[in-house]
């Protein structure tokens, strides 16, 4: 019979502790929250600021780091970094908004004329196909009859939303005004975090974090930085194809493509759904025109621009940012779809380099005994 010593060296005896202590500790803090409750909400008021400078942080580093090559000061770097972004929030606002403001209102004005459209359709394919089956047709006739019911819910939800967003409205604002600060001394001092963290290990583990640090620092880069580009680029290619097929708020849909394409995979699903309804309705044609420009936009994406952004450095699979994604959703709602890929890209770099960090010592260790 193997002894109480000899089995707690075993990899699979380890294993088992590590996850009967980790549910211990999740039960230990779910029954101890009003302690831990105080800190979460301290985390989440400073969370909005920090994560819109790390964003900017991974966008600005590049162009500060560009003007240290030609011996600019850091504190100089950063102050023309500054201007860099006031100057493109600047000419957004005087060249390109008015006409996105202009066509996003004159969308909403023809909604009900969409409405009235696809009613008008629903009551002639209704009156011309006879030959549709009775649970159809009254599935059909329920939905029209409730179309009022339905905008009215939509209405209320909207409401309700912006009574929220109103609520957070203090909070947004106190964020957009720190966000600046934050940025500041990361660009000032982002490169002393490193030797603060490691300066209270030995030697040897100090290398190791610094390594791992590294790699999460270039894991965020790639994916912040690619992501943004492959946002930008994809936006600029459908706008171009919405412009050659005359689509109707070509600039407004195309934004809308950048903005959703910020999430992986799921994006040009999302973005592709509102150009489809307003180029039906425009001309029936307009659909396949684009589907052919979406399609054509996520081919050049994912076979040429991104691998030459992003590189290999994600290597996520596609079933895997679906799961992560819609996993994400269900807890976080829309935060946590924007969220879950970098917070992933960066746990699966943790734990891969630990597992090469146990791996290599094993080697080492092997090798001493030989």
């Amino acid at each position: 019979m193997e002894s109480w010593d000899g089995m707690t060296h075993k990899r699979w005896f380890q294993v088992m502790i590590f996850f009967v202590l980790f549910f211990l500790l999740v039960w230990l803090i779910s029954i101890t929250d009003f302690i831990f409750l105080p800190v979460v909400q301290t985390i989440g008021a400073v969370a909005f600021p920090i994560i819109g400078a790390g964003v900017l942080f991974y966008l600005a580093k590049p162009v500060m780091h560009l003007l240290e090559r030609f011996k600019v000061n850091r504190i100089v770097s950063i102050i023309l970094v500054f201007l860099l972004m006031l100057l493109l929030i600047f000419l957004f606002i005087m060249f390109i908004w008015p006409i996105v403001q202009r066509q996003v209102n004159n969308l909403i004005e023809t909604v009900p004329q969409m409405i009235n459209m696809a009613e008008d359709f629903i009551y002639n394919w209704q009156d011309n196909m006879a030959a549709v089956p009775d649970q159809v047709v009254t599935a059909i006739n329920n939905f029209t009859q409730n179309i009022p019911n339905h905008i009215d819910s939509i209405i209320n939800y909207s409401f309700g939303f912006i009574g929220g967003f109103i609520g957070q409205l203090f909070t947004i604002i106190a964020g957009l005004v720190l966000i600046p600060f934050f940025l500041f001394f990361m660009l000032k001092d982002g490169e002393r975090l490193g030797p603060f963290i490691t300066q209270i290990f030995a030697k040897e583990k100090a290398a190791n974090i610094r390594s791992l640090m590294g790699k999460i620092d270039d894991v965020l880069s790639a994916f912040i930085q690619g992501q943004l580009i492959v946002s930008f680029l994809v936006a600029v290619m459908v706008f171009i194809g919405y412009l050659i097929i005359g689509l109707d708020y070509a600039l407004a849909l195309a934004l809308f493509a950048m903005l959703t394409n910020v999430i992986p995979f799921l994006g040009p699903y999302l973005a592709v759904a509102p150009a489809l309804v307003i180029g039906a309705f425009q001309d029936p044609m307009n659909l396949i025109w684009v589907s052919i420009i979406m399609l054509v936009a996520q081919q050049i994406e994912s076979n040429f621009i991104s691998p030459n952004v992003m590189g290999q450095k994600l290597d996520l699979h596609p079933l895997t940012v679906i799961t992560v994604i819609l996993a994400a959703g269900s807890i976080a709602g829309f935060i946590g779809i924007i969220l879950a890929m970098p917070f992933y890209a960066v746990a699966k770099t943790i734990v891969v380099h630990f597992y090469q960090t146990y791996v290599k010592s094993k080697k080492n260790k092997e090798d001493a005994l030989i």
